[in-house]
């Protein structure tokens, strides 16, 4: 590929038409919102950021872990408890990843390929390592060896590597924001031992190429999935959701719904908790299917966060106003979204039943041992939310 220098402008070339194709997939009865317009150009840009981190740092050949998904790629709509990285293989390589696991709840690495991102079409997972199923030592450290073959002589912590492997992408997963200890880990090549030297002009506008095409799959994906959601009569009501065909986990349940409420309205979900379970949590979107902004509002709830009633019951209240409970759910100036909810690897999958009241009932609709919140301790508690999710690591 002979270089013209005209690469900037080719790249500018290739992002244009995404403006056009985004306008015609924002459903026709939200085109005329500017605001809503305008956040269709965020989840552009969430592309553009997600697409150049591979273009700046991606090399198969010397591996490097960078940001998938999180608050500021809030694309494909991810969770609020989870961090996702992700780093490009070569197919048939020999890798190993060292690092400290940290306290957080789950760590699980998948194998991924072909990789949604380049083809615009989803896969299963070709398989996952917990992380907790490796030989951590009693301050956390850990290594791993990832290869077709176990390597000779190699007695420690080994997993096969899938043929068709081209990516490896890390969930991180904390329920206790700024109060786990986030995991540490670095990957390198066993049969790559020269440095990485100066990319050549090839590999370079190989790279920059791929950024429309990477920035249109990750923004033009779901905007469309919660007005699908209304249209299938899933108004203010709740559908299995299954993403085992979309690199979902193993073991991972979902329900969700799309949602429209007035000022003056609330829905109360509720749903009896599983005897066992490893995680759960619940969360809105809007209506792009953006993950709301769950660190300036309380817009998720996990586990660790939400309170169970004594009948072992989880009430939550989705509401624009605050109604003094602690199962809130903020929907963020967000007239309508979606809610989705998951049970990670739990001995039951209950849906939850969803109803609508009005606002200036709610405590009436609740049992007399639900716990309330005071404007002042919400206060608090919003505060404390923000610095515990800045803790989280995201780069």
């Amino acid at each position: 590929m002979a270089g013209d220098g005209l690469e900037w402008e080719k790249l500018i070339d290739g992002l244009r038409p995404l403006g056009e194709a985004m306008r015609r997939r924002v459903p026709e009865r939200l085109r005329a919102d500017p605001l809503v317009m305008a956040e269709s150009m965020r989840l552009l840009l969430s592309g553009v950021a997600r697409a150049s981190s591979d273009a700046l740092v991606g090399d198969r050949r010397h591996p490097m872990f960078v940001p998938e998904l999180n608050i500021a790629q809030n694309i494909f709509q991810p969770n609020a408890d989870t961090i996702y990285k992700s780093c490009l293989i070569e197919k048939g390589g020999s890798y190993f990843i060292r690092g400290d696991r940290g306290t957080v709840r789950m760590v699980i690495l998948a194998q991924m390929g072909p990789d949604t991102l380049r083809t615009g079409k989803h896969h299963p997972l070709l398989g996952q390592i917990d992380f907790d199923d490796l030989s951590v030592n009693a301050d956390g450290s850990f290594e791993v060896v990832i290869s077709p073959e176990r390597p000779a002589g190699h007695g420690g912590d080994w997993r096969p590597l899938d043929p068709l492997c081209e990516k490896f992408m890390v969930r991180i997963v904390s329920c206790d924001w700024g109060g786990e200890r986030e995991p540490r880990f670095g990957i390198a090549r066993l049969d790559v031992d020269e440095a990485k030297g100066r990319p050549c002009a090839d590999a370079l506008q190989h790279a920059f190429a791929e950024i429309p095409g990477i920035a249109g799959v990750c923004a033009l994906a779901f905007p469309t999935h919660v007005e699908e959601l209304r249209d299938e009569g899933y108004l203010n009501a709740l559908k299995i959701f299954d993403v085992s065909q979309m690199s979902g986990l193993a073991g991972q349940f979902y329900y969700e719904g799309a949602y429209e409420l007035t000022d003056d309205e609330a829905l109360i979900t509720e749903v009896k908790i599983p005897d066992r379970y490893r995680y759960w949590s619940i969360i809105l979107t809007n209506e792009l299917y953006e993950t709301m902004d769950w660190y300036n509002n309380q817009a998720s709830l996990n586990d660790r966060q939400g309170v169970v009633d004594g009948d072992g019951v989880f009430r939550t209240v989705i509401s624009a106003r605050d109604p003094g409970v602690h199962n809130w759910l903020d929907t963020s100036g967000h007239r309508a979204g979606a809610i989705q909810g998951r049970w990670f690897e739990a001995s039951e999958k209950p849906m939850p039943t969803i109803r609508k009241v009005k606002l200036e009932e709610v405590l009436d609709q609740l049992p007399a041992d639900t716990r309330r919140v005071t404007p002042e301790e919400r206060a608090v508690a919003l505060r404390n939310r923000r610095i515990a999710a800045q803790m989280r690591t995201i780069w």
